[in-house]
């Protein structure tokens, strides 16, 4: 069995209740959510609907209904930016981005989006001083990633928030990999967009993510069609969630999206911090003291849940590779998907290994993870 330590793509294992509440789904429900008056069509949807009300609580989204279901983060930053943004719009964003937000944006430049990258310090860190000065009087949005998924490194997104509301703009945030491990009320923190997946901190399974909409907001769908109401008319409906949620929804994936949440609020969402900050601290404390090591992004306490670093001059997919052949060890290599994040922090073209922990890890793991290191730094 391999030690698995890339959370930061995708949580693995799962708490065992998301698992039953996947299977059972399958097995004694099966069918459509709002597709029929039936009992099982019913049971769907109001599966759909107590999922729906679990994260609109867990997020602190006043109305429910303004929460919706989408099949990635990726997927609701895109409704996010390409049903905001028109041509002569400008943006603020910073270049710790993931590509599931620069590529959008770069799509929209093309099509008269202006967008400026606010440059971000050698550890990754933006402060809202310089976002606000990279607003104009006509700045349409705000865009920031809460946690970097490639060095770790928190964003203050509620002064970044009071900015973007300061100079009327409208505040997004990606919250991949913040959300189930950082605490995130869109209220407090002044977030319009909140973007997250579920298949990472929020222990859900792949092909699930969520996009908050604040009050007032109005977006253009991405994609159109049958949404089970509303079907005597061409036009998409006004309404949401069902806007935005054209097709089958994936009714025993949500389902096991609610039972990873409901597996956070039961643990507590500080242990899970408290653990997350224990296990990073080790790998941060251990690749200090290798001469070999070079690490990327900030040292201290406050840190999110990925580590990059470098061994030596050595290649980090050699690195990854021998970690996982020789030992069993599950990491990342290359430019995760970040490739400006990777200029920023000097690590541009070779790209990081990068490590991240998750819930289910332990110290032991940590601790052979170094082991398994220090020998490879030697041969």
């Amino acid at each position: 069995m391999s030690l698995f330590l890339d959370n930061a793509a995708t949580s693995y294992p799962k708490p065992e209740t998301v698992y039953r509440a996947i299977d059972a789904a399958m097995r004694e429900i099966g069918v459509a959510p709002g597709r029929g008056g039936y009992r099982q069509s019913l049971t769907a949807a109001r599966t759909v609907f107590e999922t729906r009300s679990t994260l609109a609580d867990f997020f602190g989204v006043p109305d429910s209904s303004r929460l919706v279901f989408t099949h990635s983060a990726t997927e609701s930053l895109n409704i996010a930016v390409s049903g905001l943004l028109k041509p002569g719009d400008h943006v603020v964003t910073t270049s710790m981005e993931h590509n599931a937000l620069v590529r959008p944006l770069h799509l929209l430049r093309g099509r008269g989006v202006e967008v400026t990258f606010v440059q971000a310090d050698r550890e990754g860190r933006v402060s809202e001083r310089e976002i606000a000065a990279a607003m104009r009087p006509g700045t349409r949005l705000v865009a920031v990633t809460h946690c970097s998924n490639v060095s770790g490194t928190i964003q203050p997104v509620g002064e970044i928030g009071k900015v973007a509301r300061q100079g009327g703009a409208v505040f997004l945030v990606d919250a991949a990999q913040s959300a189930g491990y950082l605490p995130i009320d869109v209220i407090e923190l002044g977030i319009d967009l909140l973007a997250a997946p579920g298949h990472k901190g929020l222990f859900g399974p792949p092909g699930t993510g969520i996009l908050a909409i604040g009050e007032g907001i109005e977006l253009e769908p991405l994609l159109v069609g049958g949404t089970g109401g509303n079907a005597s008319s061409l036009e998409q409906p006004e309404i949401l969630p069902e806007r935005f949620e054209s097709g089958t929804l994936n009714t025993p994936a949500l389902a096991g999206l609610k039972a990873g949440v409901d597996f956070i609020r039961e643990t507590g969402l500080e242990v899970i911090r408290a653990k997350e900050k224990l296990l990073v601290g080790m790998l941060l404390e251990g690749l200090s003291a290798m001469e070999e090591a070079v690490i990327y992004g900030p040292r201290g306490n406050d840190h999110g849940g990925a580590v990059s670093f470098n061994l030596g001059g050595r290649d980090a997919s050699e690195v990854a590779f021998l970690l996982d052949a020789e030992y069993g060890i599950a990491v990342r290599a290359g430019l995760h998907c970040a490739p400006e994040a990777h200029r920023t922090l000097g690590s541009y073209p070779g790209g990081t290994v990068r490590v991240s922990p998750g819930f289910f890890n332990t110290e032991e793991d940590i601790a052979f993870f170094l082991q398994s290191l220090a020998g490879l730094a030697r041969s």
